[in-house]
């Protein structure tokens, strides 16, 4: 077997189950599960619709690159909502099984373990940047995200001689788990770094519909980009899901798009690797891709739950007012989250992700992840609400 694989660190949930092996939790209360970011909504109902419909094309094969179809839905949708005077469906947009796989076969495909290979990504962060950087040969490196730097990567704190090494660098905007939001000049300082460095920026932009003020959306990488008169995207990548967008996570459907050159050596990768979209799948995709009223629906619903949980536990909790994304990373009272977690499950059958889980010890610091929680705010409203106040009452009881 592959060596390397040695090297991965357990996953989060992994982690999780093995911490809440032993509790009992009381049987007199219903398990209210914020751990997983899998959204609880009701899917986006036209690409259901869509998919069945053309159920008779699971029939015939796919081809890598997708129906010129959907790339022109996908193209179209981008260019409008990041401001762009052009993105090119054929040479510029990919379309992918969803961000997970895609962003761990990127890493395949664009390492060069010829020579240093260092990828930089947010720290607390999602486990794949890390787990498909060590099986692509690389060596992962930290940027860590605190409430010092209002919980964002500072590139500017990272040595001249560690950016030489750096080959890719992540982004995950809004972000997982803390929600921060990456303004339009910062990524812009990125890809200045970029160009003096000669790296590849991928972004991952998966929550990027989720925001909570409707006339704020966050801004995106190939929008720093265009906003530059860079329209070629170079050294630019980002990656869109409909997971969160139109809840739709086991519909596996997302795209890459940017960096024409770039794309064109992942597609050849690709057509290797195994992974067209299913043609039924691609059909619902643009149904979904083609449609923006579910989606304003879909934040109207978070907004409530937000307004709910950010009202039930400010009195106890101390957390980043949300911006994006359905995840909320407050401090734990004591500071210790795995004991807490622990104990959360036993007295009030609400289950949490311990931050640390999401981190690692940077370069030189903690892992940033510690003495926080994950929630994700996924669920129904009313059920989401009464895990946020057995959390301020399990919290008050503590005090």
């Amino acid at each position: 077997m592959n060596p390397d694989l040695d090297a991965l660190k357990p996953y989060p949930f992994e982690r999780l189950a093995a911490l809440r092996a032993d509790v009992v939790p009381p049987a007199g209360l219903t398990p209210i599960p914020l751990t997983i970011g899998e959204p609880q909504h009701a899917p986006y109902a036209a690409a259901l619709e869509a998919l069945q419909a053309h159920r008779a094309d699971f029939a015939r094969y796919p081809a890598t690159a997708g129906d010129p179809a959907l790339r022109q839905a996908i193209a179209g949708w981008a260019r409008q909502r990041f401001h762009l005077s052009g993105l090119d469906a054929d040479t510029q947009v990919l379309p992918v099984n969803g961000t997970r796989e895609a962003l761990f076969a990127f890493v395949q495909a664009a390492l060069n373990r010829t020579r240093p290979a260092k990828v930089a990504m947010p720290n607390p962060f999602y486990q794949i940047y890390e787990g498909a950087t060590l099986l692509a040969g690389g060596e992962p490196y930290y940027l860590d995200c605190s409430a010092e730097n209002g919980f964002r990567p500072d590139v500017d704190a990272v040595p001249a001689d560690v950016w030489r090494q750096v080959q890719i660098v992540f982004l995950c905007s809004p972000g997982n788990p803390t929600g921060a939001v990456t303004p339009l000049a910062e990524f812009q300082r990125l890809i200045e770094l970029a160009d003096e460095h000669d790296f590849l920026i991928a972004s991952d932009e998966c929550y990027s519909e989720l925001y909570l003020d409707e006339a704020s959306p966050p801004p995106g990488l190939l929008e720093a980009c265009a906003a530059l008169g860079r329209h070629d995207y170079r050294r630019c990548l980002v990656f869109h899901s409909l997971s969160k967008r139109s809840n739709l996570p086991g519909l596996r459907s997302g795209f890459v798009a940017g960096d024409a050159g770039v794309i064109a050596s992942f597609r050849r990768y690709r057509t290797y690797h195994g992974c067209a979209m299913a043609l039924p799948v691609q059909h619902a995709s643009i149904a979904a891709w083609s449609d923006e009223a579910h989606v304003r629906a879909n934040r109207d619903a978070y907004r409530e739950k937000f307004d709910a949980v950010t009202r039930i536990l400010a009195p106890v909790m101390a957390f980043p007012a949300p911006e994006a994304s359905f995840y909320l990373w407050p401090a734990v009272p004591g500071g210790d989250d795995v004991g807490f977690t622990r104990e959360l499950l036993r007295h009030a059958n609400v289950s949490v992700l311990p931050g640390s889980y999401m981190g690692r010890a940077g370069t030189n610091s903690a892992n940033p992840g510690s003495g926080r929680l994950r929630l994700a705010l996924v669920a129904e409203p009313q059920a989401t609400a009464e895990a946020a106040r057995r959390l301020r009452d399990f919290i008050e009881r503590r005090l």
